[in-house]
């Protein structure tokens, strides 16, 4: 649902972003809970290794850009300050990927666990129902 006339010039722009989303899993839950089925999770555990090894991939990238620099392309102060800015730019790149690797790493981490408790407590469930 489009509201007044920038998300009409938006649409007008972008068109409907929402017309070919990507699917959301889960949801559905009471009192800040968080439902998903087993095939849901485990596609969504396939989602976020597949972005960790993409960001563990560009890690390698940034760790050669840091290495493979330094030197200025002159002898003037201009190009000294030239490479001291990309050399504190990269570094401060690398501090980000650094940052969402370790935040994936964990997400996956939360999400392999919740896993584990749901096989464990449907064993339990369904061990009940045995005769």
């Amino acid at each position: 649902m489009i509201i007044g006339e920038a998300g009409q010039a938006a649409q007008a722009l972008w068109g409907d972003a929402f017309e070919n989303s990507a699917p959301v899993y889960g949801g559905g839950g009471q009192g800040g809970q968080f439902k998903m089925d087993p095939e849901e999770l485990n596609a969504v555990i396939g989602q976020w290794e597949d972005v960790l090894d993409k960001i563990v991939d560009d890690g390698s990238k940034i760790n050669s850009l840091r290495f493979g620099t330094g030197l200025a392309p002159g002898q003037d102060p201009v190009s000294g300050s030239y490479a001291s800015t990309t050399g504190e730019s990269i570094a401060a790149l690398q501090r980000q990927n650094d940052s969402m690797r370790k935040y994936a790493q964990e997400y996956i981490k939360k999400l392999k666990e919740a896993q584990s408790k749901t096989v464990v407590t449907d064993q339990d469930l369904s061990s009940t129902f045995k005769v």
